[in-house]
């Protein structure tokens, strides 16, 4: 099975659930990225890698129209309803793989990236893609789980995290980001970062996880060294940490 194929079905299943999820929902790092937009009414914005689109739907309110992409059917149908919920009639979204945007170059004064970017099997390229459709003077803001500096750190993380879900790819580190963003002409910038608090159940729920997979995890983390369990802030209910960060990238 292709990465595609596996977010689809990871995604399509758990779709509901995402469109009721808090974390995609609000934080301080959606507030961050909408404060540092300096959003204006005349302006157009797209949200690739869009899920249940709580990210489109909080810019909507502020600029002149939202597009928001994703690779799976029930996601989009998720957001599509939300946005009807809340009359909002100026986002529109439809499918599409973040490596081949169905726009014209130079479409957009802002894109936006959140929560998404550790599926991409292909970042260079989906980054590519954002500086291609991105008006000469646009901005992208990406928010994404990133990987710790400490080489035993980043395997712990990426190994829960796809033990938790087949179709993550990888959190990335900050500086693997900055070479990334530079390779295809964006001048990136570190906004700001924060620690997300997983709820451990609602964390394997919201992507039912199976129970072997969810077994295998706690026993990863019950094994884990003290300087893991005190760097993701592991509780005695395996709820834990992970550092996020805002991202703001402009075309050099």
């Amino acid at each position: 099975m292709n990465t595609k194929t596996s977010v689809q079905q990871q995604f399509g299943a758990v779709a509901a659930r995402y469109a009721n999820s808090t974390i995609h929902a609000s934080g301080p790092d959606l507030t961050a990225m909408l404060h540092a937009a300096r959003l204006q009414n005349d302006k157009r914005v797209l949200d690739i890698g869009c899920g249940a689109g709580h990210t489109a739907l909080a810019f909507a309110a502020h600029v002149a129209e939202v597009r928001g992409v994703d690779l799976t059917p029930e996601m989009l149908d998720q957001a599509r309803r939300l946005a009807a919920e809340r009359n909002i009639t100026n986002v529109f979204f439809e499918q599409s793989n973040v490596v081949n945007l169905p726009f014209p170059a130079a479409s957009f004064d802002i894109v936006t990236s959140r929560y998404s970017a550790h599926h991409y099997t292909d970042p260079v390229g989906a980054l590519r893609e954002v500086a291609r459709v991105l008006q000469p003077d646009g901005v992208f803001f990406m928010v994404d789980v990133v990987a710790p500096k400490e080489p035993a750190l980043d395997t712990f993380l990426n190994t829960i995290e796809l033990l938790r879900d087949p179709s993550h790819v990888r959190d990335h580190s900050i500086t693997q980001w900055q070479k990334m963003f530079a390779e295809v002409g964006l001048h990136a910038e570190t906004l700001g970062t924060w620690p997300l608090h997983l709820e451990f159940d609602a964390w394997v729920t919201r992507m039912q996880t199976p129970e072997a997979a969810i077994a295998q995890i706690r026993t990863l983390i019950n094994g884990a060294p003290p300087e893991i369990h005190a760097a993701l802030a592991v509780a005695d209910n395996y709820s834990f940490n992970v550092p996020t960060v805002l991202m703001r990238g402009r075309l050099s």
